[in-house]
């Protein structure tokens, strides 16, 4: 298992992040009787989009992650990489939430900051 701690803490962590976006979602859905769509509500659009973004940025990152604990599990930019990855998903779901526009663009500057670096770190374990 050692060989997959770091890329297990990764899912762990977002797939927990990702479960409070979808209740928070469906919450705002209850609170507004709202079914389908969101009806123009933006506090339901924001929760929306929060969870969309979540969802499309946490798969592949999460493949790279295990291609990384593949080729070279003892990498020390792994713990890194999924810690920095993990705290900017929040920053950026933050400042989508709370309509703090620098803290959102932080947050994604961040996050595809971390995947090119675990883009690189994947080239460089090939090479290892």
């Amino acid at each position: 298992m050692q060989d997959f701690y770091w890329f297990i803490i990764f899912i762990i962590s977002n797939s927990a992040i990702l479960l409070a976006f979808t209740i928070n979602v469906s919450r705002l859905r209850i609170k507004y009787k709202i079914s389908w769509g969101d009806e123009g509500n933006k506090g339901l659009m924001k929760a929306i989009r929060v969870h969309a973004n979540g969802t499309e940025q946490v798969p592949i990152y999460a493949l790279i992650i295990l291609s990384i604990s593949f080729t070279n599990p003892d990498n020390v930019a792994l713990p890194i990489l999924v810690m920095i990855f993990t705290l900017t998903r929040l920053l950026h779901a933050y400042g989508m939430l709370l309509r703090n526009p620098l803290l959102r663009q932080i947050g994604a500057a961040i996050t595809y900051a971390t995947q090119g670096a675990a883009i690189l770190t994947l080239l460089v374990s090939l090479n290892a």
